[in-house]
Formats: structure tokens, C-alpha cells, sequence
């Protein structure tokens, strides 16, 4: 008789699948908003937003024909057109459009209230659940977040663009609309189709920029454009692919949750790679953004029983055992 050979582990549990798709989103968008500073000066909000999503479809294009990944289905339409038009194209200009009107701090600020809204529009939208815990730490981190605004707001000479500020909370609603609309969509296509022809829309939606683009190309500097075509890449093809990996299998209010550690990720690659030293309290707003996110995405350890423990039945313990639901074992006993 012939024996089966044993199932080959997987190199990676999907738990920790997981995990890394988030970390790897969260570092690539908290990376973007380095590259946009860098980008913004020499692009116009609309004319930056397309080339960085016609960077981003060719990626994403030739990704999905080398994974032989058709069109999607139908189902998945709707969820697609609204994140694209929406998220892809509506928050990627209202973003950069509002950064130019208001400081570093106050647009992070206010953007970071799109985590909120998208755990309000998943629990009336979708029925997911509104644990205390993961209440709690969205509280810590938005807290953090304000600390983090406030310590890198420049005050200039204390107004603020009431237009950059609509900006940004238009942001901040795109971003949560966007996730919340593509959710439903993924238990028809998968991530990759999801987030290919999501980009594709916002792409058809930002083509009026196409003017703009091609004629800020060749006087924008190099150092620029590669900025462009960087946050087109990474933070665009790549992390909106991982990002739908991970939206695939967790709620939807607990991943938005997560991006909370953009901020404190933010101020420690400013920190490195532009050699702006944080002050004490960009610090502590930033470890009070990561201490919120472990307090929503901690689990307390529940006691498992034995799996090996068979119900005392006083012999072999089959399906159901140990389970009489019309009581004939009391019966007997009553009667013996």
C-alpha cells in the first residue's frame, strides 16, 4: 500500500502573510508623503496625480498579464468604479492640491481622521463590529496624531487656507469611501484585479491633466520626476496591491486602524532621509500613534482546551460524543 507523501508547509502562514502585506503598505505610504514634498514643488496637484497613476498602470498592467489575470467579474464592477474614481483620482488630487495650501502637519492631521470614518462607514455599511479595544486604540492614535500635527504645523502667521483645509477632509473622505467601496468587491476579484482596474479608472478620470503634465515634464527637474514615477511604483502598484491582500482578510475598520503608524513612520524617515530632527513632542505623538495601534490590534489569549482530551465516555469517543441531545443516557440511568 502505497503512502502519501507528506503536504508541503507553507513558507509563510497566512496570518503572517498578512502581517506583512500591512507592514509593507504602511512604510510605502508613510515613504509617499516624502516623495510628494519632494515632487509637489516642481508638479501641479492634478499633473502629479497622473503621472504617478500612469506609472502606476503600467506596473499593475504588466503584473496582471504575467499572473494571466483577466478582466474581472461583474460583481466587482461597482466596487471598482467608486474606488477608482474616488480614491485613486479624487483623494490623490485633493491631496496634493491641499498640501499646497496648508502645512505638513495640519494636512496629516486632518487626513488622519479618514481612519475614523472608514470604521463608521464599515460598521453601517458592511455590519462589521465596533470593538471597545479597537475604539480605544483608534483614540490613542488619533490622539498621536493631533500631537504630531500640532508639533510640525509651521504657524506662520496664524491663518490657515480654509480651502486647504476642505481639501484635506475631502482626502480624508475619499480615502475611507474608497476602502469601504472596495471591500465588497474583493469576495468577486482578486486583489491584484481589484487594485489594477481601480487604478486604471482613477488613471481615465485624471486625463484632462494630460496638458499639465506635458508641459511641466521637461522643466521639472529630474530628482522629480523620479519622485513621480517612485510614488507611481511603490506606494501606488505595490502597496494598493498589498493593501487589497490584506483588506481581503481583515475587517475593514481594524486595517484602516493600522495606518495610524504612518505618522510616527513619517517622522522617522524625515528624520533620516531629510535630515529633520523631530522635536520631543513629534516624538511622543508618534509613539502615542504606534501605542494605539498595538491597543486595537492586540488580542488577549483565551485558554484552548486540550485537543488531544477525549470525553470521558468510558470508551471510544466518536463524532458526537459526549453530546446526547434527547437525554436517553439520564433516562437510562434513572431507570438502571
Amino acid at each position: 500500500m502505497k503512502t502519501q507523501p507528506p503536504a508541503r508547509s507553507r513558507v509563510l502562514s497566512p496570518h503572517l502573510a498578512t502581517l506583512g502585506a500591512v507592514c509593507f503598505t504602511v512604510f510605502a505610504w508613510a515613504s509617499a508623503f516624502v516623495s510628494i514634498r519632494s515632487a509637489g514643488a516642481a508638479y501641479s496637484p492634478g499633473a502629479l496625480a497622473l503621472g504617478r497613476l500612469l506609472a502606476a498602470s503600467l506596473v499593475l498592467v504588466v503584473l496582471l498579464l504575467l499572473r494571466r489575470e483577466g478582466l474581472p467579474p461583474r460583481g466587482a464592477l461597482r466596487g471598482i468604479l467608486v474606488s477608482g474614481l474616488v480614491w485613486f483620482a479624487g483623494y490623490t488630487v485633493a491631496l496634493n492640491w491641499g498640501e499646497r495650501l496648508v502645512d505638513a502637519g495640519t494636512a496629516s492631521l486632518l487626513v488622519n481622521t479618514g481612519p475614523i470614518l472608514m470604521a463608521l462607514l464599515a460598521a453601517r455599511l458592511l455590519g462589521e463590529a465596533l470593538p471597545p479595544r479597537l475604539m480605544a486604540g483608534m483614540a490613542v492614535s488619533f490622539v498621536g496624531a493631533v500631537v504630531v500635527g500640532l508639533s510640525m504645523s509651521s504657524g506662520g502667521d496664524g491663518t490657515t487656507s480654509v480651502l486647504g483645509v476642505v481639501l484635506c477632509l475631502l482626502a480624508a473622505v475619499a480615502y475611507a469611501t474608497g476602502v469601504v467601496a472596495q471591500k465588497p468587491a474583493l469576495s468577486y476579484g482578486t486583489p491584484l484585479q481589484i487594485t489594477t482596474y481601480s487604478c486604471l479608472t482613477g488613471t481615465v478620470a485624471c486625463l484632462p491633466f494630460a496638458g499639465q503634465l506635458a508641459a511641466e515634464v521637461p522643466k521639472a527637474p529630474l530628482s522629480a520626476t523620479l519622485n513621480m514615477l517612485c510614488l507611481g511604483v511603490v506606494p501606488t502598484a505595490l502597496a494598493f496591491t498589498t493593501w487589497t491582500f490584506a483588506l481581503a482578510r481583515m475587517p475593514a475598520g481594524k486595517l484602516g486602524a493600522t495606518t495610524y503608524a504612518v505618522p510616527a513612520i513619517v517622522v522617522l524617515l524625515s528624520w533620516i532621509l531629510l535630515g529633520e530632527v523631530p522635536a520631543w513632542l513629534t516624538l511622543l505623538g508618534g509613539l502615542l500613534c504606534l501605542a494605539g495601534v498595538a491597543v486595537s490590534r492586540y488580542r488577549p489569549r483565551t485558554a484552548a482546551a486540550p485537543a488531544d482530551e477525549e470525553p470521558r465516555t468510558g470508551g471510544h469517543a466518536g463524532p458526537g460524543a459526549g453530546y446526547d441531545p434527547s437525554g436517553t443516557q439520564a433516562s437510562r440511568k434513572r431507570q438502571g
